[in-house]
């Protein structure tokens, strides 16, 4: 059982190694990618460690438990808590997507409803800041167009996590999830009548690309400046700083006007853009892949109408997973990981299924 657990073993020696060496740290992304990694393998292997170790003494026990009693019920705890284990390290030993160790690039649009539905966008974009926040990851607005009332018409944001995130708790790793067709259902501010209306928000969530994941040639750019727009104040320039990166070759088209420089600007417009090649390539990668890999990832296809947050019953339901609650205010509010944790093990079932389907 866990035989593949030996050759983690080695990698996690090797990787030690390799990150005790100084020059190693003389390349940042090769460092952090062997972080990333060591950071998965060593907690794979101090749980397997683990349920060896329980193993062990749960054996010992057995062996005490003729002369007392209390050693032969230790023995049966002990069994009970290697059983845990072992299932922990089962779903740690499944296949994870690569992408699950990057941090994560965040794009809430509004959809229809109008002015609502921009509301509603905002309303998304402040419970991932606060979820965000009580999980200790960073966040950076890089491009937003508000709407007259103060909602979004379209928001990106940049979500890193501090230091070397374990395995399946990196941004991306969780909030791949939330990308989908959001549905809220409540009285807008701008009805008089009080009738409840439904309107939608869109959520598209991507890996962050560093340079070396995505190579990117200028002469496939175009690169146009304008003046940004908004809905008035002091956020608008007077000067052409906002930017438009077009990528000749796929058509992707980004524009960025939040900072006030034009240099500015155009490095957050090549962090998106990057990220949106990256995030093209791997959905081009998983439409070739078997139909096992397909099944993995159903849970995150971002056509679907993934979630409802009715205010007036104070419910949220997640029609993927079938999850629902009644405390949509404070989820709302960025206490989402029940929501999440519902998604997670749905895609975790799919991957054993899988698993199960291509074993058999």
């Amino acid at each position: 059982m866990f035989e593949a657990v030996a050759g983690l073993v080695d990698e996690a020696a090797e990787l030690e190694q390799r990150l005790a060496d100084p020059t190693t740290h003389g390349d940042q992304v090769l460092a952090k990618r062997l972080n990333q990694r060591y950071a998965e393998v060593s907690a794979i292997v101090r749980t397997w460690r683990e349920w060896i170790r329980l193993g062990d003494d749960a054996e010992a026990a057995r062996e005490l438990g003729g002369e007392d009693d209390s050693f032969a019920a230790e023995a049966l705890r002990l069994d009970v808590e290697r059983a845990q284990v072992a299932e922990r390290l089962r779903e740690m030993l499944v296949p994870r997507d690569p992408a699950d160790a990057k941090d994560a690039l965040i794009e809430v649009k509004s959809g229809e409803g109008g002015e609502e539905s921009a509301l509603f966008a905002g309303d998304l974009l402040r419970m991932y800041l606060r979820w965000a926040e009580r999980r200790g990851w960073r966040t950076e607005v890089l491009d937003a167009t508000e709407s007259d009332l103060g909602g979004y018409k379209s928001v990106t944001v940049a979500v890193q996590a501090k230091g070397t995130p374990g395995p399946g708790e990196a941004p991306f790793a969780l909030l791949k999830f939330e990308g989908g067709v959001h549905r809220v259902q409540r009285v807008p501010v701008t009805e008089s009548q009080g009738r409840v209306h439904t309107s939608a928000a869109g959520v598209l969530v991507m890996p962050e690309a560093e340079q070396i994941d995505v190579e990117v040639d200028p002469n496939d750019l175009r690169i146009d400046v304008f003046r940004s727009s908004g809905p008035g104040g002091q956020s608008v320039n007077t000067t052409d700083s906002a930017v438009r990166i077009t990528h000749l070759p796929t058509g992707i088209v980004v524009s960025c006007q939040n900072e006030k420089s034009q240099l500015q600007n155009r490095e957050q417009a090549m962090r998106i853009l990057r990220a949106r090649l990256l995030a093209a390539a791997n959905e081009a990668a998983q439409a070739e892949a078997s139909d096992a890999r397909r099944l993995q990832v159903r849970t995150v296809d971002r056509s679907e109408r993934i979630r409802t947050y009715n205010f007036p019953e104070n419910r949220i339901s997640d029609h993927r997973t079938g999850y629902k609650s009644y405390n949509l205010d404070t989820v709302l509010d960025g206490d989402l990981d029940a929501v999440v944790e519902s998604c997670v093990k749905a895609d975790l079932a799919a991957r054993f299924e899988a698993l199960e389907q291509a074993g058999g």
